[in-house]
């Protein structure tokens, strides 16, 4: 695993946070890789993937943490969502064959906190809820920020301020 044990991580979520749901269209001004909204995606891309805000990269970059993700889209993500936004490749949570947690937790929180071994996180997802808080509160021996985001909009500047905030924090 990149990155120091010192440093936080952030989990990241793709569907939801870098690619919003309720967006109408492409995310406006650029298309991913650079092209103009203008501009059409290659032949046989997702067309979901227009609405990714390409300036998300150099600002979850500039963040002091290591990015992990941590989504269903596993390796591709390195392969299909990191180019588009310039992330080098980043380490992937693996998930349990089985998604069904049960209850109120949420699927991903357990391997989660095991990942995380102690070391603060910030995770980035569009389905946190208070039971998630709850759990990890009482099973993580260290600091976490469990930061939902509007699965409509995605990632805004205010997400990004409240990360920062908490991470200049630690």
């Amino acid at each position: 695993m990149p990155g120091s044990a010192d440093r936080p991580l952030l989990f990241l979520d793709v569907d939801g946070p870098l690619v919003p749901f309720g967006a109408p269209g492409p995310h406006p001004g650029e298309r991913p890789g650079g092209r103009r909204a203008s501009q059409p995606l290659p032949p046989g891309s997702n067309p979901l993937l227009a609405r990714i805000d390409p300036r998300h990269g150099p600002r979850l970059s500039a963040l002091p943490c290591d990015l992990v993700w941590a989504t269903t889209w596993m390796a591709d993500a390195n392969e299909v969502i990191g180019p588009l936004l310039g992330l080098p490749e980043l380490p992937v949570v693996h998930w349990p064959d089985s998604e069904e947690e049960g209850g109120a937790l949420h699927w991903k929180t357990r391997g989660l906190i095991e990942w995380a071994a102690g070391r603060p996180f910030v995770w980035v997802d569009d389905e946190i809820t208070d039971a998630d808080r709850v759990w990890v509160s009482e099973h993580h021996h260290g600091q976490a920020l469990l930061h939902r985001v509007d699965h409509r909009r995605g990632l805004t500047s205010a997400d990004f301020a409240v990360i920062a905030d908490w991470l200049a924090r630690l």
